[in-house]
Formats: structure tokens, C-alpha cells, sequence
């Protein structure tokens, strides 16, 4: 039994009601007061001066993030501390949806002031944010003996004029300690928001959000697999959706002094109570918002220039490595110093008939049997590398010949193609990585408006970053044509997967309710449903089959030669022709006067 006779009338109430009733499961209660309060809380507390000697902003944050997030406040100015506490649950890193502020009035003899500046809190910016708020009211019609106090909270649901006016809960008596109605203190579980306006900021982003669609066929003109997260969470809890731009921004971007553009920039300035469109688990938003659970699970990856058939001029040179062509080159190299050692250090006639013979062409050579062993060797030689060749040719010019394709990361890195879309957002998640090969396909990354990706994607000089959802469908970007798709081909190797999830200001009252319908949908399968429904109806089917079907498209038959094959090896031959007779004709005219000196003395 607690001895309430040396107790104040409000001490009395924390006590027996507050206390036993709403306040122990709570880990712990921060006490902010003037004055000090005579209370068993049953839970760790952590009491705050305001007239300390701290820095009472700072002291709030430690308290806050030991976990200290139900407040008991007792101030002459009540609104000081929202400021304070706006701002912390903005810097710190502690979150929680269902905090309690328990606003105290001061013990004096005239309360008009106090119980005004505590009514006051509820037309407060930061107050609207939190769903539990309970101000206990001296009533100013106490007697002598007892001491009656109203409890008020803000309405906080329905129609957004009226979300901040007062509601008259219940009275407590301090003589009976008993209400006059009994009810609930801290009525909003989120289950009933009476058609609350919950904004949400986000913007057309395939399969995850279409808005502007013909209402005559879409409801509201909006959907998509996250669209229809939002919608069945009003559903849930009944509330209604307004959407809030993004302003082109896209995802946009938060700054240190906590503002931003953007979809992000909407949720850290509360323009937006949600944020979507495929909003990733990233640390550095983190830092300022608050998630929800995964929803969606993706994975990055690109779709590069697909592999053409090698050019007709490069057949001749397949058929060896490159490699094999440097041993070639090396042994020409080596054979040609033998043999001119053999004909005693002389280079005359000693490149072109090596040549001639690596190439399997009849040779007159000297009868010195230096020069026969040598020749022999080059013979034997000349036998391997030229059925080799041949034979290796032969594949070449019947079985169609592929560019090598770009499979992986190192591939993309090795032939320094640029990957990239309309937004930074796609390397985000790879941003604070320390692994070289990480850090390089960052620097590769390029961001180019729609209409010049678009331009790019038909001239197959870059990658194009796409996602591959859970249900077997793909995000790609408009800019993505099924023109483009066709010479395009969907890399083996994805870049990372992400988990995508529902953005929040932090400690924001929808979050639990929001994790738990996700694990709802988990559950029952829906999102894998709604991606395809959403896929089937809005999604360009053909570029989903080109990019599906993009490396399985191709075959490998064995074809009849054509000129096509061997028009590359004209040409070649030509350009040999054309250089042979340049420089025969400067030949020509260098050695001009040797050459007349010549052609006279035969004459004479």
C-alpha cells in the first residue's frame, strides 16, 4: 500500500495510475522538471534539471539514446522542451513509434498560464508526429479539499483541420482516485486513423510506382507493387492517400542540415510521412530516417552491348590466341637469325623465304648443310602451325564467330565500359565499399538525362543498370526501347541486391504498423501476386521476353561460306596490294638515276 498523505495531488496520480497503468513496460522514463517529483517509477528513469549545468539539448539526446524514450514533463514553458525533443529525435539514433509524452502542470495557485502554454503543445509541428500525448489539466473548478484534473490529448486522426484540437478524455479525482468515464488515456493504437492523410512522396518508377494512369481503367490513376502496399496499409488502418511530388528530383538527396530534394528530401523536411519507389536499405539515409521491413527483395545488374559476329577482316586471325600469334612472330624472329648465321652472318634471301616456307610455299635454298638442317626444322615447323591454322580457320569460317560478351563485373571494369541510368541512387549501396574492384565500377557509373540514355542505348556504347525482381520480372528503365533491347544482352554476374523498404521520418508513428502489414504480405504471398498483375498490365511485355531471352536468342549452326565470310580477307588482301605498290613506286623514284645507270650500261 503507498502512503499518498505527504504526496502531492498530481505526485498521487502519476503514482497510482500513469505509473501502474501505462508505464511498466516501459525500459525507461526521462523526467524533465523544475522542480523534482516524489514518485516511485517502478522502471529506471533518468531525471533532467532543465536549470542544470548541462546543455539540457544534450543531455535529452543521451538520455534518449539510452533508451530513456517515455517523458514525464513538468515546465513552466512546455513547448521548450518539443523544440528539444523535435530535435533530438531528429540527431539521434534511438527510434521508436509509440513514445509517450505526459505533459505535468505546476503546483501554483493560479494554473491559467500553465494549463494555457500545455494546451498550447498540441497546435505544435513536432506534437502532430506523435500519437501519444497526454496533458493533465488542473480543472479550475477544485475545491478546498480535492483537486480534479482533466486529461486531454490532441485528436490527432480524421480530417487534417482538426488533427491538432483538443479531446476532453477523462477527469481524476484526487480525493475518490477514481475517473468519472474510465477510458483508455492514450487512445491512438493506429488502428482507426478516421481518414487521416498520410502523404506519400514518390514518383513513376516501373513496376513499383506508375501515377498519372487513366482512372477509367486504374483507381486514383495510380498503381504498382509499392502503390499497392500504401493503399492496402489506408485500407488497413483507414486513412487516405495524398501524393506528394518529387519535383523531378527523383529520389533526391538529404544534406547535413537535415533538408533536402527529392523523395528523400520530402520525408527529412515532412512534406511526406512516406516515402517510396524502390527505396533501398541504404546506411546513409539511415543515419536520418526511419525503415520499415524489407518489402521487395532486387537484385542490380546490367544490361550491355550484346556480342556481334566478328568483322569478316578478323576471321583470318582467330584461329590462334594471341599468344600463339607472339610464338609465331618470335620463331620467324629466331628462325630468320639462324638462318643468317647459317649462310655465314649474310640477310640476303633470308626473310621472305622463311616466310615463304612458315606459309607451306617451295623454296630454293643453298646446298650448305648448315642451311639444310635449318630449313629442315623450319619445315617441320611450318607443318605443325600451318595444319594447325588451317584447321582452326576452317571453324572459323563455318560456325558463326561472337564478339566476347560482358558477364561480370570484371568484364565491365577490364573493357572500361561505363554503366549508368538517371540517378545516382544506383550505386548508393556501393558508395562505402573498400574493395578495389567495388571502387572502380563507381568511377565507371554516368548519369544522363532520359532522352540521351535513350540516344546511347541504340549506339551500344554503354550499359544500362537494371533490376531483376523476386517474381521473375525486371525494372528498366523507358529510355530502354524494344529496338534497343534486341542488341542488348543481360550480364551473368549481379552487381548486389538490395531489400526494398518504406521510408519514414524517424521514431514516426505509422513504422510498426507499417513492418507489421509487410510481414502480412509475406505471408500470404501477395506481393508475389501483385508483381505480376502489375507486370501484366502496365509492363512492355516484348522488352521483358528481349531482356528475359536475351542470351538464349542466338544459335551457333554451322552456315554455308558465303562472300560474306571472306570479304574481310580482300580487303586485306587490297590494303597488301596498294602498300606493296606505294612503295614500289617510291622505290621507283628514290633510286631513279641507279636505276637509268643500269638499263644504259645494258644497252651498251
Amino acid at each position: 500500500m503507498i502512503a499518498t498523505a505527504t504526496l502531492l495531488p498530481i505526485e498521487v496520480f502519476l503514482q497510482t495510475v500513469i505509473i501502474k497503468q501505462y508505464l511498466t513496460s516501459s525500459y525507461c522514463v526521462s523526467v524533465i522538471a523544475e522542480s523534482p517529483l516524489d514518485v516511485n517509477f517502478l522502471v529506471p528513469f533518468a531525471y533532467i534539471d532543465i536549470n542544470g549545468p548541462h546543455d539540457f539539448n544534450n543531455r535529452l539526446l543521451e538520455v534518449s539514446e539510452m533508451g530513456c524514450s517515455d517523458y514525464v514533463i513538468k515546465l513552466r514553458n512546455p513547448s521548450f522542451f518539443m523544440s528539444a525533443f523535435d530535435n533530438v529525435t531528429h540527431t539521434g539514433n534511438a527510434r521508436r513509434s509509440d513514445k509517450m509524452l505526459i505533459f505535468v502542470p505546476l503546483e501554483e495557485n493560479d494554473n491559467n498560464d500553465n494549463r494555457n502554454s500545455l494546451l498550447d503543445i498540441l497546435s505544435l509541428k513536432a506534437t502532430g508526429f506523435v500519437a501519444n500525448v497526454l496533458l493533465i489539466l488542473p480543472d479550475n473548478s477544485d475545491t478546498d479539499r480535492c483537486t480534479n484534473y482533466n486529461l486531454v490529448t490532441h485528436k490527432f486522426v480524421g480530417p487534417d483541420e482538426e488533427v491538432s484540437d483538443p479531446i476532453y478524455l477523462d477527469k481524476w479525482n484526487s480525493c475518490t482516485e477514481k475517473f468519472e468515464k474510465n477510458v483508455n488515456l492514450f487512445p491512438h493504437d493506429m488502428t482507426n486513423l478516421y481518414g487521416k492523410t498520410v502523404r506519400v512522396s514518390c514518383f513513376t518508377y516501373k513496376p513499383y510506382v506508375f501515377l498519372d494512369l487513366d482512372t477509367r481503367n486504374t483507381p486514383h490513376g495510380r498503381d504498382g507493387t509499392e502503390i499497392r502496399i500504401v493503399e492496402e496499409f489506408c485500407r488497413w488502418i483507414n486513412c487516405s492517400i495524398a501524393v506528394v511530388s518529387d519535383n523531378g528530383y527523383e529520389w533526391g538527396d538529404i544534406y547535413k542540415n537535415n533538408t533536402g530534394v527529392g523523395v528523400l528530401g520530402n520525408v527529412i523536411e515532412d512534406r511526406a510521412d512516406l516515402g517510396i519507389s524502390a527505396l533501398y536499405s541504404w546506411y546513409e539515409y539511415y543515419i536520418y530516417l526511419d525503415f520499415s521491413a524489407a518489402s521487395l527483395h532486387t537484385a542490380i545488374t546490367c544490361i550491355a552491348p550484346a556480342p556481334r559476329l566478328v568483322a569478316s577482316w578478323e576471321l583470318p586471325l582467330l584461329p590462334f590466341h594471341w599468344h600463339m600469334w607472339v610464338a609465331v612472330i618470335l620463331t620467324f624472329i629466331c628462325t630468320s637469325l639462324a638462318f643468317a648465321i647459317a649462310q655465314g652472318f649474310s640477310t640476303e634471301k633470308v626473310f621472305l623465304p622463311i616466310f615463304g616456307t612458315m606459309i607451306a610455299q617451295s623454296q630454293h635454298y643453298d646446298s650448305n648443310w648448315r642451311v639444310r638442317s635449318v630449313t629442315a626444322w623450319i619445315l617441320v615447323t611450318a607443318l605443325i602451325l600451318t595444319n594447325a591454322y588451317g584447321a582452326g580457320l576452317s571453324s572459323a569460317f563455318t560456325v558463326p564467330m561472337y564478339e566476347k560478351s560482358i558477364d561480370t563485373i570484371q568484364d565491365i571494369i577490364d573493357r572500361k565500359v561505363e554503366w549508368g541510368a538517371t540517378h545516382d541512387a544506383w550505386v548508393y549501396s556501393l558508395t562505402l565499399s573498400q574493395e578495389p574492384k567495388v571502387q572502380q565500377l563507381v568511377k565507371q557509373f554516368r548519369i544522363y538525362s532520359k532522352g540521351e540514355l535513350k540516344r546511347r542505348s541504340l549506339l551500344r556504347t554503354m550499359a544500362f543498370s537494371i533490376e531483376k525482381l523476386q517474381a521473375g520480372h525486371f525494372a528498366i528503365g523507358e529510355y530502354i526501347t524494344k529496338e534497343a533491347a534486341t542488341d542488348l544482352m543481360i550480364m551473368l554476374e549481379d552487381f548486389y541486391y538490395e531489400y526494398n523498404v518504406v521510408m519514414m521520418r524517424k521514431s514516426s508513428p505509422f513504422t510498426n504498423k507499417m513492418t507489421d502489414l509487410i510481414g502480412r504480405l509475406h505471408e500470404t504471398g501477395l506481393l508475389f501476386a501483385w508483381e505480376t498483375q502489375v507486370a501484366l498490365n502496365h509492363l512492355d511485355n516484348k522488352v521483358q521476353l528481349e531482356v528475359k531471352l536475351s542470351r538464349s536468342g542466338r544459335t551457333h549452326d554451322v552456315v554455308k561460306l558465303s562472300l560474306r565470310h571472306v570479304v574481310g580477307i580482300f580487303f586485306i588482301y587490297l590494303a597488301g596490294i596498294s602498300i606493296s605498290v606505294t612503295v614500289f613506286i617510291f622505290e621507283l623514284i628514290a633510286k631513279r638515276e641507279n636505276y637509268e645507270s643500269i638499263i644504259r650500261n645494258k644497252l651498251i
